[in-house]
């Protein structure tokens, strides 16, 4: 069994622990009411989204998300939230430096405690439990993802099951042998399907792609043939799927808590390395994160 397999089959266990302690954390993560960023990089940055979705969904506050080299610095926010399993990712601890001394309040919600971000955040989470040996993210992402709804309450017993079900349910074989990979999302599963599509590029060597499903009708379904797939996460829209099908393309519509349709995809990158004889604990050109040197990430 390869790392990433071990890692996301542990997800529910994760997933049950972060919640039970969201309450811990209650201090170090965002009150209701304040102005939040929540930023990361790569699977950090898809968690970010569906966190700042899900935040300004439940009424606590305005949230935006960034990629941590985006972040617009001309604008006020009461609280910094940064995603980082490793700590140690060049981009996440030049911002935190940056704020500093700004009146801006930053938590760091990371895998290892023994890493540099530990003393440039404000606050910290440590969710040691959920770290990672390889490089390809999936039960950090998905454990820090349930920590912050639960703190929103949000989170329930049946999105651990449904992960159970999403780790003992066959994929369909059709799946597999597909040759293109389209994820949509609405509200904050789009963040989800943006995480599915880096998986299956990162494990897999895929060519996949993920919109708001509203957008997909807007040029991306004209890509959709016999042999390609589009994965739905969270309700479709009206006529969506009857569309995908008259395409030829295989329609997948998530059944299950969208969290746990993120498990299911994660496996069908494993699914799919495997057939094309890759190893997806060594994706090709990746790290298990980025650290620039100091004239690279002033050019950065």
């Amino acid at each position: 069994m390869t790392h990433v397999e071990d890692e996301l089959t542990s997800q529910p266990a994760c997933w049950t622990r972060a919640a039970e302690e969201a309450g811990r954390h209650r201090d170090a993560l965002p009150a209701p009411g304040e102005r939040v960023a929540v930023v990361g990089c790569g699977t950090s940055y898809f968690m970010a989204q569906s966190v700042a979705a899900l935040r300004e969904g439940a009424g606590q506050g305005e949230t935006d998300a960034f990629a941590a080299s985006e972040f617009p610095h001309g604008r006020s926010y009461d609280r910094v939230v940064a995603l980082t399993r490793s700590g140690t990712t060049t981009e996440v601890l030049d911002l935190l430096g940056r704020l500093k001394g700004t009146g801006t309040r930053t938590t760091a919600v990371t895998a290892d405690p023994a890493t540099p971000v530990m003393t440039a955040a404000d606050d910290l989470v440590v969710l040691d439990f959920a770290d990672e040996r390889s490089v390809v993210q999936t039960r950090f992402a998905t454990t820090a993802l349930t920590l912050l709804r639960a703190h929103l309450g949000l989170h329930t017993d049946s999105v651990v099951a449904d992960a159970r079900t999403a780790l003992t349910t066959g994929l369909p074989r059709e799946l597999v042998a597909c040759t293109q990979f389209t994820f949509l999302g609405r509200g904050w599963t789009v963040g989800l399907a943006n995480e599915a599509g880096l998986k299956m590029r990162e494990a897999s060597l895929s060519w996949t792609e993920a919109y708001p499903a509203m957008e997909y009708r807007h040029g991306p379904i004209s890509i959709t043939t016999a042999g390609r797939a589009a994965w739905m996460f969270g309700e479709a829209p009206d006529g969506l799927a009857e569309q995908v099908r008259e395409t030829g393309g295989l329609w997948i519509g998530g059944g299950l808590d969208p969290l746990a349709e993120l498990v299911r995809a994660q496996r069908l990158a494993v699914a799919v390395a495997a057939a094309r004889g890759l190893d997806p604990d060594r994706p090709r050109h990746l790290t298990r994160s980025v650290i620039l040197t100091p004239d690279a990430a002033e050019t950065a």
